[in-house]
């Protein structure tokens, strides 16, 4: 399952991965509520653990009992509460550009979503927001969600390190080593502090590590589950379908929505879950 960052929506997030990670897993790639085509008016509310609610209702309805959880930003986020909420589920989890601190990520976000500033200096970027959203949610929803966001980050509780340890699965924790919201500290607390953790910095790279060099992160979160497929497998074998209500197969959707890369990425290799068991972020 892939849960992508706020104001945005999977396909964009993820449009660089979809085509190389589809050959091995199936994806389950959920706009979040208020963003994309999930209905939701968050003039009557948006918080975090809602949206850790919606995801252990929507494995629940696809009866997955346990999968590979990769989240950015705001997903990622809802991926490690989701991990400390119920941690024997996941088989993974990948996390990207996201701190557990309130600062700086609060600061950036509120500059950022400040609807003043985005009508002043980049109308693009609304034009950009409405195309996401206004389909799905009405027209000018997107100047209520982003606020909404913001307001949620100042208050929502704050993870700490004793509950990131329940978190035992494999952890691969990305983080751009310009990124504004997530000081290379940061993650690398995060990685001491789950229990099975370790840590990627891409070089030369801010926030979207996913899309500005998917090349780096696409061969790292390879090598991740080529050394990690061991574990994965048993921690699969391990926990019973009734974790899950259901066995439902959703259906796959095709995805049009390739982003531009950066032309200096290096590109990943196709065959990247035929080689050997080797972990690029240095673990043995």
């Amino acid at each position: 399952m892939l849960l992508h960052g706020a104001s945005s929506i999977g396909s964009r997030d993820f449009a660089a991965q979809i085509p190389l990670f589809s050959r091995r897993f199936r994806l389950v790639i959920p706009d979040a509520r208020g963003h994309g085509r999930t209905r939701w008016d968050p003039a009557d509310g948006f918080r975090y653990d809602w949206l850790v609610d919606d995801v252990e209702a929507f494995v629940d309805e696809l009866g997955l009992a346990t999968f590979h959880l990769l989240g950015f930003s705001m997903g990622a986020m809802t991926a490690l509460m989701f991990g400390v909420r119920q941690p024997e589920r996941l088989r993974t989890l990948a996390i990207v550009g996201i701190t557990t601190q309130r600062e700086p990520r609060l600061s950036v976000l509120r500059r950022l979503t400040d609807l003043d500033r985005i009508d002043r200096e980049d109308p693009a970027w609304a034009r950009e927001l409405a195309a996401r959203h206004d389909p799905g949610q009405g027209d000018g929803a997107w100047r209520r969600l982003l606020p909404a966001i913001a307001a949620d980050v100042a208050v929502q509780p704050l993870l700490t390190p004793g509950e990131l340890r329940r978190i035992d699965a494999p952890a691969l924790v990305t983080v751009g080593d310009r990124d504004p919201f997530v000081p290379v500290d940061h993650a690398w607390g995060i990685s001491r502090q789950l229990a099975d953790g370790r840590l990627f910095v891409v070089p030369g790279c801010g926030h979207e590590v996913t899309s500005r060099r998917p090349g780096l992160f696409n061969e790292a979160l390879g090598g991740f589950y080529r050394a990690t497929e061991t574990v994965a497998a048993a921690r699969a074998e391990a926990t019973p379908a009734s974790a899950a209500r259901s066995a439902v197969r959703p259906v796959a959707r095709p995805v049009d929505n390739p982003l531009e890369t950066d032309p200096n990425d290096v590109e990943p290799d196709p065959e990247w879950l035929a080689g050997p068991a080797t972990d690029p972020t240095g673990r043995p």
